[in-house]
C-alpha cells in the first residue's frame, strides 16, 4: 500500500492526494500532524533519504525556530528529534511506496517516474 504523509492544507499535498486519484492509485493519507509520526517511521525514510532532504529549511516552521535550536540539527539523531517535535517541518510530502522506497516532494514528472516503475 501506498501511504503519502503530510498534513492536509499544505498546497503541495493537495497536488500529490489529486494527482494520485486521478491517475487511480489506492493509498492511504497520514496527516502527520493530527495522527503524529514515531521514530520508527522517520528512521524508515532516513534509511533512503538524507536528514538534509527531509528537513524544510525553507518552511515557517524552520524560520520560527530559535537560531541555537537550529544549530543543535547537526546529524540524523537531532534531525529525527526536531521532526519528532516539529512534524511541520519535514518537507512534504512524503510518499512512501510498498517496497518501502520514499520520495519527498511532489512534482508531476517525478511521480510519473515513479509510477513507471
Amino acid at each position: 500500500m501506498i501511504t503519502l504523509y503530510g498534513i492536509p492544507n499544505c498546497d503541495t499535498v493537495k497536488k500529490a492526494r489529486v494527482w494520485l486519484a486521478d491517475q487511480q492509485h489506492e493509498f492511504h493519507f497520514h496527516d502527520f500532524k493530527k495522527q503524529g509520526l514515531d521514530a520508527q517511521t522517520v528512521n524508515g525514510w532516513l534509511q533512503t533519504l538524507g536528514w538534509e532532504v527531509l528537513v524544510n529549511k525553507k518552511g515557517t516552521t524552520w524560520r520560527g525556530l530559535p537560531d541555537e535550536r537550529k544549530a543543535a540539527v547537526t546529524d540524523a539523531a537531532s534531525a529525527t528529534a526536531l521532526m519528532l517535535e516539529f512534524p511541520s517541518v519535514i518537507k512534504r510530502p512524503v510518499l512512501q511506496g510498498a517496497d518501502e522506497a520514499c520520495h519527498v516532494g511532489f512534482s508531476p514528472d517525478a511521480y510519473r517516474q515513479i509510477f513507471a516503475k
